[in-house]
């Protein structure tokens, strides 16, 4: 049968053919003949011609997709290391026939190409093709084949793996278990109490830390794994190479999985030492300044300084990490022993599913067995001595096996320098934490590739912009930290002028000459300073003596220094802060260098004006708080008065001198 061209008008039907991408005319015009045959006849013929290809069309690709979905879980598709194109060829299909049903015929011309101008379009869209993820099957095999050397390298170094798992895994206050986590759900960060309390503490601990490796793999926009650690001198290495640290130790043990992943792997170390002033009662109100807000895991050590006293400020650092957004777990260091009790051991349990855990450095040491006691009594030998080498079970550390220097090799082979671990103590305390988070990995690989066999794209789980935000009302309710300050939506903002800092301030000198400076116009000359430190500062003398002539002995470097703002005289004039959004309005400033300052520098110095908001601030209202380097300005707002008006939109804090006088040296404003 044969038909004569078909001429169309603006009268003239659309047929269209879900899937397709163009239409085709269905009524001939009056004017045109059809061989005798009516024009019912031919319309009937056209539409069912037009449906048997349709009808045969949806069946292939059909076909094609059953096809391409049971190869993949098969494995046998010939392209796994591709994994996010196969997700992609099932789904092609579906994503062209879906339609919304509320976009009119007219947009969907407008969007659509012509190629001639008797063109018509489709309403079937077609998403663009989402890219492939970047870690790839073959970056899965790598970094498992890593991990897998890892552990077997440290099993072998412990004695074996049940002394390993013992040292390593099972010297926290809870210990860590993956065995039982197979699948990790959103759950893990649900809001919904009863959803969460279906697991044990013991299983969502280890789902969180899970849940943080698989975000940090699949995110195609995270290039770099990011560990921050605050605390004391013990963070910060002291009395050792900053090499020798166990920040420093653990960035090149744990490098090596991540890079299998083409992915980088950094532990920023911002310890300090008490020569500052500084303790764990006003440094975690800087926890957003001294690490990157983006940590994926942070790091916590005050040991020293704590006597058992530190449990409201822990719980506080759970809670507004928490707010960052990573949410990452907290993890302590503790040089000491688990005694198995405590108000930690109930945050343990409490934050679970936040991560919340503590390692205990001496602890891992006598889980392995070895017995400390007896030798000490015997043999009158304590490994815990300052300067004792070896450990009980190896002399030296791994790298210091190698060590061709003679005395070098010893030093490494110190447990305890004094109250400072050596590099045997750090060794051990690295090796616990990448031994766990290597766990963690493992079970995330593992996860990962059971979703791509099943056909999905983990991106649709585990990408870092499915993570939920927790709001301060998501969290239980706190145990022992105050609810004023430890249930807020956004975690503490500070200024610290020690070194380091590798986050965000929060507070921030306002310049002088800003239209929307209150005391624009006015002497504001104070100056900032950090101390300059040599190589040696804090090193120690044994690595003093062996690195002094060496060419490498820049490693040595510790980067913590003290620091502040300063005036004395009246011809400094003032500082202004501005400061940044706060909950509460509670507003501290802290001293250098000294750990009681607070009193002389700020309470009692007659020649120094403090205001907030342009309204000079009564210091009979003024408390020594958190500690003696710190004086509490404001615990909330002003509820009335000048003091209580922000016509600019920002609060200002404002210190002024108004006569020569004692130095005054501000080392941190922090706020919430």
């Amino acid at each position: 049968m044969q038909y004569e061209e078909v001429h169309l008008n603006d009268d003239d039907e659309e047929i269209e053919l879900v899937g397709r991408r163009q239409r085709r005319r269905a009524a001939p015009s009056p004017t045109s003949t059809g061989g005798g045959t009516s024009s019912s006849t031919k319309w009937i013929v056209i539409l069912f011609l037009i449906a048997l290809v349709g009808v045969y069309k949806l069946g292939m690709e059909e076909g094609k997709a059953e096809v391409q979905h049971e190869g993949l879980l098969d494995g046998d598709d010939g392209n796994t290391n591709n994994y996010s194109e196969v997700v992609k060829k099932t789904t092609t299909r579906e994503n062209n026939d879906e339609k919304d049903p509320t976009t009119t015929a007219a947009e969907v011309a407008k969007d659509e190409p012509t190629n001639s101008p008797e063109a018509t379009t489709s309403t079937s869209t077609t998403s663009p093709p989402k890219p492939s993820m970047k870690f790839t099957m073959d970056q899965l095999n790598d970094m498992r084949a890593k991990c897998n050397d890892l552990i077997n390298e440290l099993d072998n170094y412990y004695y074996g793996k049940d002394k390993a798992i013992a040292m390593l895994m099972d010297s926290y206050i809870e210990p860590w278990d993956f065995n039982e986590v197979d699948v990790v759900d959103q759950f893990v960060e649900s809001t919904d109490v009863s959803i969460v309390n279906a697991a044990p503490p013991r299983k969502l601990r280890a789902m969180k830390l899970v849940n943080t490796m698989l975000r940090a793999l699949v995110s195609d926009s995270q290039r770099v794994f990011l560990m921050g650690g605050i605390g004391s001198s013990v963070m910060a290495g002291h009395d050792n190479c900053h090499y020798d640290s166990y920040e420093s130790q653990m960035e090149r043990l744990f490098s090596p999985i991540w890079q299998a992943a083409d992915m980088e792997f950094t532990f920023q170390n911002a310890g300090e030492g008490g020569g500052c002033g500084d303790s764990y009662e006003n440094q975690i109100w800087c926890v957003k300044q001294n690490i990157s807000p983006d940590v994926d895991v942070v790091h916590y050590e005050w040991t020293y300084f704590e006597h058992g006293r530190a449990t409201a400020e822990h719980e506080s650092l759970i809670r507004w990490i928490q707010m960052l957004p990573k949410q990452p777990p907290l993890h302590i260091f503790n040089t000491g022993e688990n005694k198995n009790g405590g108000q930690d051991a109930q945050l343990v349990e409490y934050y679970a599913r936040y991560g919340f855990n503590a390692f205990y450095m001496r602890t891992g040491f006598k889980n392995g067995g070895y017995d400390y006691e007896k030798e000490k009594q015997e043999k009158e030998i304590d490994r815990f001595a300052w300067g004792h080498v070896g450990d009980g079970y190896h002399n030296t550390t791994r790298y210091g096996e190698l060590e061709e220097d003679d005395l070098r090799k010893t030093s490494l082979g110190v447990v305890m320098r004094n109250w400072h671990p050596g590099p045997m103590g750090f060794q051990l305390t690295s090796d616990s934490f990448t031994y766990v988070y290597t766990h963690a990995i493992l079970k995330a690989l593992d996860i990962i590739e059971k979703e791509v066999k099943d056909g999905n794209d983990p991106r649709e789980k585990w990408d870092a912009s499915t993570r939920s935000i927790f709001m301060k009302g998501d969290l239980p309710e706190p145990m022992f930290c105050h609810p004023m300050y430890c249930v807020v939506d956004e975690p503490p903002g500070c200024l610290n002028y020690e070194l380091p800092t590798f986050g965000q301030w929060g507070p921030r000198v306002e310049d002088p000459d800003d239209d929307l400076n209150p005391y624009l116009g006015e002497v504001q000359n104070w100056q900032v300073w950090q101390k300059n430190n040599d190589l040696w500062y804090m090193v120690g003398k044994q690595d003093t003596s062996l690195f002094k002539n060496r060419d490498d002995k820049e490693m040595c470097r510790h980067i913590d220094a003290c620091g502040g703002l300063s005036a004395s005289k009246a011809e400094d004039g003032m500082v202004v802060f501005r400061l940044p959004k706060m909950e509460v309005g509670l507003v501290v400033i802290c001293g250098c260098c000294g750990k009681d300052v607070g009193q002389t520098m700020f309470m009692d110095n007659d020649k120094l004006e403090i205001s907030f908001n342009t309204v000079p601030l009564n210091k009979t209202t003024f408390d020594i708080w958190p500690n003696k380097k710190c004086v509490r300005l404001l615990k909330k707002f002003p509820t009335s008065g000048r003091e209580s008006e922000t016509p600019t939109g920002h609060h200002y804090l404002a210190l002024k001198v108004l006569e020569d006088g004692p130095n005054v040296k501000i080392s941190h404003v922090f706020t919430i």
